[in-house]
């Protein structure tokens, strides 16, 4: 089940919304709100895999909404306007309905977001894992990938990068989470939403910034400056 809430100030159109995802047997309503403030705590605090979110709404608009949360769940954003479609997807919404907006409509979208995460979890479980090396997909290959060989790990929209010490980066469909909860917590750590970086290849900081090489410098976000700063502490010699 796809665990959803639904956000729209207009009620006859929340109830709408609501009605469609009981309707559907693979969506589950968690809950439903009238602004996208009222839902900020329920999305901090609970599992949401999906909204429903209407964008031109008074105080904060949906595509604010989206932009402000660390770890967003996907969306479908719904409108009376269509001038926000090109902007929608920048935020790499599933799609996008027009109001007045019909269950046929409805289930189109719903039904690319279950393929969305019926994908991510065939994904997930092609991740292979070894006390040394992992196996991950990438494109049409999978490829093993040694622990002592990545210097940091990028996130890159759906995909991660994963850059080697002494060969190319390699692409793959996965989220930072999922591979991270693969990695040996010895060797790697998190130090920014977008970043993880392999502690044993770290020469330079500076700044709350990693350097590896000339060009290219990790930032260490507040989120995780604390225990990042704890680690160097373990290994700083005064």
């Amino acid at each position: 089940m796809i665990k959803c809430i639904a956000i729209d100030d207009e009620p006859l159109a929340l109830k709408q919304m609501a009605g469609y995802i009981h309707k559907t047997p693979f969506l589950e309503l968690l809950g439903q709100f009238e602004s996208a403030i009222q839902a900020i705590p329920f999305v901090q605090e609970n599992q949401v895999d999906l909204m429903f979110l209407d964008i031109s709404m008074p105080d904060l608009s949906g595509m604010d909404f989206v932009k402000s949360l660390e770890h967003p769940p996907k969306v479908v954003f719904t409108t009376a306007y269509s001038d926000f479609a090109v902007e929608g997807f920048r935020v790499d919404a599933v799609d996008y309905l027009v109001k007045p907006i019909g269950y046929s409509d409805f289930l189109k979208a719903a039904n690319k977001a279950k393929s969305w995460f019926e994908t991510r979890q065939m994904v997930h479980l092609q991740v292979k894992y070894d006390d040394q090396f992992l196996f991950i997909k990438s494109e049409y290959r999978i490829v093993r990938i040694n622990f002592n060989d990545i210097r940091y790990i990028e996130a890159m929209s759906e995909y991660v990068k994963i850059h080697l010490i002494s060969a190319s980066p390699v692409m793959s469909l996965l989220s930072m989470k999922s591979l991270e909860e693969q990695l040996p917590t010895e060797k790697f750590m998190r130090v920014h939403r977008s970043f993880i970086v392999n502690l044993t290849k770290i020469s330079i900081i500076e700044r709350s910034r990693i350097v590896f090489g000339d060009d290219v410098y990790i930032p260490v976000s507040d989120q995780y400056k604390s225990k990042f700063q704890n680690w160097v502490d373990k290994k700083f010699i005064i």
